[in-house]
């Protein structure tokens, strides 16, 4: 299967308005933003749990990378309230479930290889960061040179700029952002590739935004099996 795997291209999937789609776990449903393999395959999702269902334990053999937007998302290290960002590097593993229900932003298979970082940021959590400018506030959640996770509060009617070296990919957590034609409200989901910048138009909500730079797809990044 492959979905949005010209990353030559700019990419906007306005999730919300997708038909969720099954996956193997009873009450976990998928949709899909980008993807390159099958069952196993480098993918960047929306997942949701049903109140009481799990997915079976599993390793990350090319690492796993999530934001929770509502809910609560559990494993057995922990529990983790809307707003938490994690890594789970290759080779880790566990059970991850929702008591109440939940809905996370998933980025599976695009870790570097030997890339052994483990983050738990709580809600709140993280570097404070000077914002750019429309932007109200900045926190950095994760930087080890080779890319850079930020979480971003965008001023009401402003407009916002970001510088895009090496790529860029991000997603609408809350309010809502217009780029050129485009409205993006919570849960779309952009990719633009280096050297093509952002620029967005903030709506009367403002917008809380994720956003990743770094290259789409590392030169390093770990292999799928087969």
């Amino acid at each position: 299967m492959r979905i949005n795997d010209d990353l030559t291209q700019p990419a906007i999937v306005h999730a919300a308005k997708l038909d969720w789609i099954a996956s193997p776990a009873a009450g976990v449903d998928r949709r899909m933003l980008f993807r390159i393999g099958s069952e196993v395959a480098r993918a960047t999702s929306i997942v949701r749990y049903a109140p009481g269902s799990a997915f079976p334990r599993h390793t990350h053999g090319g690492g796993e990378e999530i934001v929770v937007l509502d809910g609560v998302f559990e494993d057995e290290h922990g529990a983790y309230p809307a707003g938490s960002y994690f890594r789970n590097p290759p080779g880790t593993s566990h059970i991850p479930a929702s008591k109440d229900g939940c809905t996370i932003f998933v980025r599976l298979w695009q870790f570097r290889a030997g890339d052994q970082a483990q983050i738990v940021r709580q809600p709140g959590e993280g570097e404070k960061a000077g914002p750019r400018p429309g932007a109200a506030s900045a926190t950095v959640l994760f930087d080890d040179g080779d890319e850079t996770v930020r979480l971003e509060d965008w001023g009401a009617g402003a407009t916002v700029t970001v510088d895009n070296p090496r790529g860029l990919e991000f997603l609408v957590l809350f309010g809502g952002i217009t780029i050129g034609h485009e409205t993006l409200e919570p849960q779309s989901w952009g990719r633009l590739p280096a050297n093509t910048p952002l620029t967005a138009n903030i709506g009367s909500q403002g917008a809380r935004i994720w956003i990743k730079d770094a290259p789409l797809l590392h030169a390093d990044v770990c292999q799928l099996p087969g």
